[in-house]
């Protein structure tokens, strides 16, 4: 998945928790969230932290279906509250491979993708 068709598949869910999201659509979603969030903060902090709040519903779901792709519950987010070790066993989930069979449904391959070649 491209850099783009990842933004427009994370804003087309922007509240889906269902369904599996591969590693590129997540981490070129967060990619595109921290780098337009530093550039909106050399602007502006307001506008800034206007950009994160308006994009944390749609990177908790693309983060619920990433961990969906491993074969784990989207709720396992909440790990990351625990001080120091939580957000680093979350970042262990999200960068695993995906898991087949998965519970919850299977893969979208590279050439059922709109745009694939």
């Amino acid at each position: 998945m491209t850099f783009t068709e990842s933004i427009k598949t994370c804003f087309s869910k922007y509240a889906d928790f269902d369904g599996r999201a591969s590693r590129s659509e997540y981490w070129w979603f967060v990619l595109f969230i921290v780098l337009v969030g530093i550039g909106l903060s050399m602007v502006s902090e307001a506008l800034a932290g206007v950009f994160y709040l308006g994009t944390l519903l749609p990177s908790i779901a693309a983060a619920a279906r990433r961990l969906h792709d491993t074969n784990r519950s989207g709720w396992l987010q909440l790990i990351a509250l625990i001080p120091i070790i939580g957000w680093l066993i979350v970042l262990y989930f999200l960068i695993q491979e995906p898991q087949e069979p998965n519970r919850f449904g299977s893969a979208v391959t590279a050439s059922a993708e709109p745009g694939a070649q």
